[in-house]
């Protein structure tokens, strides 16, 4: 067994109860259980002080307001000491003017992110990569992106993405391929031959064919 193969951790996988953590943030002490009945953004960036991060920072506090609207929370988490987010935070706002209004955790032992699966070895063994995790109210995984060290996050996809995710809780629907919130949503297809004939006679749907059908919902 080699050094490398010694610190691989188990990720967290989609369905998969979220791992409890307790941690020290810019607002204090948080644990998982402070985001019961919400639903929660955790998202981990490789370092503060850093262009990249700084301007995911922004952006994610850019949109911080809308994910409110919907419910959501935003954490975010590194490997530095609660003192220089503290800085980082600051300095954001004086050279930018952004406040940066959500928590950060100051994750110096590494535990929540091991328990997350946001240290990759093969890019860092000492730093986070740009994990994001969809955490909904009951604290179950709903989704997950990695993007490498080198590429900041789209957020119109996290919000396009935490918009999907509750359009399917509420109608039971999957959306499509590039799907807005206003959009049709996909039908599940019918599981006999019967529902297959029915499906394709339908006047309230927009029907491709009987497996491939969408629904406007108003959502």
């Amino acid at each position: 067994m080699t050094d490398q193969t010694a610190v691989q951790t188990t990720l967290p996988k989609i369905g998969d109860k979220a791992p409890y953590f307790e941690a020290v943030t810019t607002h204090g002490k948080k644990t998982l259980d402070d985001y019961k009945g919400k639903w929660l953004i955790l998202f981990s960036h490789p370092a503060d002080f850093t262009p990249v991060c700084t301007t995911e920072f922004m952006a994610f506090q850019e949109i911080y307001p809308e994910l409110r609207k919907r419910n959501v929370e935003l954490l975010g988490l590194s490997v530095d000491s609660v003192y220089s987010h503290i800085a980082w935070v600051r300095n954001i706002k004086e050279r930018t003017g952004v406040q940066i209004e959500f928590p950060v955790i100051a994750d110096l032992d590494m535990k929540v992110a091991h328990a997350y699966g946001m240290i990759m070895p093969q890019q860092s063994s000492t730093e986070t990569v740009r994990a994001v995790f969809f955490i909904d109210p009951e604290q179950v995984i709903r989704a997950i992106i990695y993007y490498p060290m080198s590429a900041g996050r789209n957020m119109d996809e996290i919000l396009r993405l935490i918009d999907s995710l509750q359009t399917t809780d509420k109608y039971g629907t999957p959306t499509p391929a590039n799907w807005r919130p206003g959009q049709a949503v996909i039908v599940p297809p019918p599981k006999t031959v019967e529902d297959a004939e029915k499906r394709v006679q339908e006047k309230d749907l927009e029907i491709v064919d009987w497996y491939l059908s969408k629904k406007n919902v108003n959502a």
